[in-house]
């Protein structure tokens, strides 16, 4: 469809038909008809919004229904369907789940993270998706921020690089056509400067108190204090003390403009360089003004000045935290520039606020034209304006053989070697292995969060390969591995000991962390392992660089796994020296709390315990490939 047609589509449109396209719902708050009555333009599955059940073939049942409702609407336009899948498909059960980004920056390699995203695209349009919120883009400069783990690195060249690269996976293939049944739609976020906000700039009250969620009516009420009470429930005392909890996350950024434009602005110039569509606005704050309502940043500067013609899309209840006069939220925010808005959940009152601000003129008909043209453009685009109806996917690539192979050569590329005695590689004829912690055989924590759940599913049945399942495949047969999570063995002292300790799941607020220390418990479980092992091991799974000086003299040999996903084989493939150590770290590993954040770890006068780009080489067996060798050198007579 050109131009000229989507022109002539816009004047054939009612008000409510276009404010229908600009609003976006979440499936537990609309049906099929409602979506044909009103001609909505966009539904999504927030983290947990799985159908039951959570199988690839349900997914696509679920996106094929909203799909058919939408070309039962009178102009039969196509609707995007939207989730987060932010390491993988990874709300659906069985798919792939890759490393966490932060652990995609310690490989540095593009090629790597563009195939990740192809994999991605597959298993989205294998359930019908075709719009997926990523790559994110953040620079973190604290590394307390729960959304550490979601960014690449703390160096804005690398963000810039692998966000590319993950984009370009999305969205290109062979044919370079956006109409490809293959590409998903990317969706670059979150605009701009999420990774600057100021420690306490958000407090947990922020979530708790009911400010952010004035205006809405009792079932809304209803949804949010049932999140809170899940919320406070899993973190329990970790919140009551006050060391977990919103401090970073949708706060403010109190830098200068020239700071902006410098560390946070290249990787959007760069996507949008490269094809980005779709861009999704922070809920954070710019001196002191939610980006939300920053007409200046969104039109201004994003749509003139970098000559951005997708469109803008807003965060998840992003008006709702403008304050409990929602008309005026509506204005302010359309006005700025949001082209869709993820209500989610009350789709009707938003429908009704702006119908009503353009029969005032608060909001003008021009903008809501320009809106709604710039989203029909970029349907065009996908394919998804002409006139047949949507391929849909087959089910099959989900969770293949070839896609997790993929995953496992993620994780060994992104694993890094922190400190070594010459512990590693491991041999495979070790008599006898300790493994301990509760991270070894929970995939769950080994997933980490926005896995199957929002803040993933500790001891969850998520298909994969744990670390202690890894081991027990690598060793030789005569090996014996025993497994005790608290590290209680008896008398026998081991050859080796690994023991795997691993941050709770955690996103966006819930992670926000104060003590980057690691708890007692684990302190005590790498004490008892130690004495009872003659070369001991640790494996670290988090989302960002934790504070291990005072007991990283404990180990033999130290990596960070990061948060690695499904496929725990590729920590093995590089401990017991398969394939040598490539990772780097992506961000500088503090030695004290002093060092936090990165302002002051440049301000300190000692250096990290561990500097950006830090990794250690390792060794690699090489017994195989020599025997390989002699075998053809005898075979061939010489």
């Amino acid at each position: 469809m050109d131009d000229r047609s989507i022109d002539r589509l816009i004047s054939d449109m009612t008000v409510v038909e276009k404010v229908g396209q600009m609003t976006q719902v979440e499936k537990y708050s609309i049906t099929p008809d409602e979506v044909a009555q009103y001609g909505i333009g966009s539904v999504l599955s927030g983290a947990g919004g799985n159908p039951e059940p959570n199988t690839p073939e349900a997914w696509r049942e679920m996106v094929s229904a909203f799909q058919d409702g939408a070309l039962r609407s009178r102009l039969r336009i196509p609707l995007l369907y939207g989730v987060d899948a932010v390491h993988g498909n990874t709300n659906v059960h069985g798919s792939t789940v890759f490393p966490h980004n932060i652990g995609l920056g310690a490989t540095r390699d593009p090629d790597l993270v563009h195939r990740i995203a192809r994999v991605t695209a597959a298993e989205l349009t294998a359930t019908g998706v075709r719009w997926d919120f990523a790559p994110p883009v953040s620079v973190p400069q604290d590394i307390r921020w729960g959304r550490t783990l979601e960014a690449y690195s703390e160096d804005v060249d690398l963000v810039t690089e692998l966000s590319v690269a993950f984009l370009q996976g999305l969205q290109d293939v062979a044919s370079g056509d956006l109409s490809d049944p293959r590409v998903v739609l990317g969706c670059v976020k979150h605009f701009v400067a999420d990774g600057a906000t100021s420690w306490g700039s958000a407090t947990p009250e922020a979530i708790v108190d009911g400010t952010p969620f004035d205006g809405l009516d009792e079932d809304g009420g209803e949804e949010r204090r049932r999140v809170i009470e899940e919320h406070d429930a899993e973190f329990g005392e970790l919140y009551e003390h006050g060391t977990w909890g919103q401090q970073l996350d949708q706060g403010n950024a109190d830098i200068s403009e020239q700071e902006l434009r410098r560390m946070h602005l290249p990787p959007y110039v760069a996507a949008i360089a490269n094809g980005a569509r779709s861009i999704m606005v922070s809920l954070s704050s710019w001196q002191d003004a939610k980006l939300h309502i920053h007409g200046y940043l969104l039109t201004d500067l994003l749509k003139g000045e970098l000559g951005f013609d997708g469109f803008l899309v807003s965060d998840w209840l992003g008006l709702d935290y403008l304050g409990d006069d929602y008309y005026r939220a509506v204005v302010l925010g359309i006005n700025a520039g949001l082209d869709m808005v993820m209500v989610p959940h009350e789709w009707e009152r938003f429908m009704v606020a702006l119908i009503r601000a353009s029969e005032t003129g608060d909001v003008s008909m021009a903008r809501i034209d320009d809106a709604v043209r710039r989203i029909l453009q970029v349907k065009a685009e996908l394919g998804l304006l002409d006139d047949v109806a949507p391929e849909r996917g087959t089910t099959e690539a989900v969770g293949s053989a070839e896609h997790r192979a993929v995953a496992r050569e993620a994780v060994a590329k992104s694993v890094v070697l922190l400190q070594d005695n010459g512990a590693v590689p491991l041999r495979r004829d070790t008599e006898l292995v300790y493994v301990a912690g509760e991270a070894a055989s929970d995939i769950g924590l080994q997933c980490g969060g926005w896995t199957i759940e929002w803040r993933g599913i500790p001891g969850g049945d998520i298909p994969g390969t744990t670390l202690l399942q890894a081991v027990a495949g690598a060793v030789s047969e005569e090996t014996e591995v025993v497994y005790d999570a608290s590290g209680l063995f008896g008398g026998r002292i081991a050859d080796v000991g690994v023991v795997v300790v691993a941050e709770p799941p955690y996103a966006e607020m819930t992670g926000d962390r104060a003590d980057l220390t690691l708890p007692p418990g684990d302190i005590e479980l790498i004490e008892s392992m130690r004495s009872q092992c003659r070369s001991l091991v640790g494996v670290l799974y988090t989302g960002r660089p934790l504070l291990v000086t005072d007991v990283a003299e404990q180990f033999d040999a130290l990596v960070t796994a990061w948060l690695p996903g499904s496929e725990a084989s590729g920590i093995t493939d590089v401990l017991f020296g398969d394939l040598p150590f490539t990772g780097k770290l992506p961000y500088a590993w503090p030695r004290n709390r002093d060092q936090v954040p990165l302002a002051a770890l440049d301000a300190a006068p000692e250096p990290p315990l561990w500097p950006r780009g830090h990794g250690l080489p390792g060794a690699v067996v090489i017994a195989k490939q020599e025997e390989v060798a002699v075998e053809s050198s005898s075979r061939s007579g010489a």
